[in-house]
């Protein structure tokens, strides 16, 4: 009889036991696929783990993981993660593609650092950087790469959006080992060739040839792409508006620095004739302006209030990953006396790393009354 009593004790301890694990589980899974009320999702790499809640006081670690939630989640609403300042390595292109999940241009959904340029306290330190380090396996719209791989950091595929103040590397790797090949990383894509308005700002994205390639910076399809207020120093390509179903309204660039580049400033694949382009200052750049060849063989853009000095060629049409095609006109980039085209030239670069002004025109020097760079204010 004693026997059956502890046995009885025995099962029932178990069965508690069980019941707690499958509760504590059931409650983690939840939490795991829940969004905070605000709408407010907090990440730190260091101290933040992905089993947590994603609130402020217990964050979550990393890009992945938020994304994941996000994409699982429904309702609608403004989102917001906020980046503390920290490493972020991409082991694989982080989707935004919520499937049950809508934003507005109002609701929408913005990925930020949580310090930004024009805070106060803010220093070059306190951006959050982004850096990819996955296999370069990625097939753009599922088709083959034919030159070696490629690989996606950021992919944004739903409308309304904005990335900002964060630092964006690229890819350890070796860009181009051989003829033919080019190896490429591409930090933040937009492949929806109807999706609307994606906003990039404030961020500086940065690039070494030699150490960390950072083929082309922001390569965005669909419509309504705007970059503003963005420095782009070391890399290839700094904006590719990409392919859409039909041709990009409502796309901007203007209070842009694009300096040191070994490709092309803007490549206007898919923009109309709406494209506005102002108060951005390129220097030492190996192109300033791709052409479709065939959508903008005839089609005009206008430039204002902007500036670009020192290139080896203005304007060129064609081209693509392994080349930049061929002399185009130049007489299809209209501009007036407030942009200043100037084919030798240099501008001054702060190059102290403890300045707020880091990577950015020295005040006072050619081209800094333009208020190209990552201040608003």
């Amino acid at each position: 009889m004693k026997k059956n009593k502890t046995f009885k004790s025995k099962l029932l301890l178990v069965c508690l036991v069980l019941l707690l694990i499958t509760h504590f589980s059931f409650a983690q899974q939840y939490q795991e696929n829940t969004i905070p009320k605000d709408g407010n999702i907090y990440l730190n790499p260091e101290l933040g783990n992905d089993h947590n809640s994603g609130t402020k006081g217990n964050p979550l670690k990393s890009l992945f993981e938020a994304a994941r939630r996000l994409n699982q989640a429904n309702g609608k609403g403004v989102i917001t993660i906020f980046l503390s300042e920290g490493l972020y390595g991409l082991g694989a292109t982080v989707t935004f593609h919520p499937a049950n999940w809508h934003f507005t241009r109002e609701g929408r959904l913005t990925i930020r650092a949580e310090i930004l340029p024009d805070d106060a306290g803010w220093d070059p330190g306190k951006m959050p950087v982004i850096i990819s380090t996955m296999p370069l396996n990625f097939k753009p719209y599922g088709n083959e790469d034919g030159l070696g791989g490629t690989s996606y950091g950021i992919q944004i595929e739903t409308s309304h959006v904005t990335i900002q103040g964060l630092r964006v590397l690229g890819s350890p790797l070796h860009e181009r080992p051989k003829d033919g090949m080019v190896k490429r990383n591409y930090p933040i894509v937009r492949e929806g060739l109807n999706l609307d308005d994606l906003r990039v700002t404030q961020c500086l994205f940065i690039g070494d040839i030699h150490a960390t390639p950072n083929h082309l910076a922001i390569l965005a399809s669909g419509q309504g792409v705007v970059v503003d207020h963005c420095v782009f120093y070391g890399v290839k390509d700094a904006v590719v508006f990409w392919f859409s179903d039909t041709p990009s309204e409502n796309s901007e660039m203007h209070h842009n620095l694009i300096v040191n580049i070994y490709g092309a400033a803007v490549w206007s694949w898919s923009v109309d004739k709406d494209f506005r382009y102002y108060n951005n200052v390129v220097a030492d750049a190996e192109i300033f302006w791709v052409l479709d060849k065939e959508k903008n063989s005839n089609k005009t853009f206008n430039l204002s209030n902007s500036m670009v000095i020192g290139y080896n060629h203005f304007v060129n049409e064609g081209g693509g990953a392994s080349g930049f095609g061929t002399p185009a006109n130049p007489k299809l980039l209209k501009y007036g006396k407030d942009v200043i085209i100037k084919k030798e030239g240099k501008v001054e670069i702060v190059k102290d790393p403890t300045s707020k002004y880091y990577l950015h025109l020295k005040p006072g020097t050619l081209g800094s009354e333009l208020g190209a760079g990552l201040f608003m204010n």
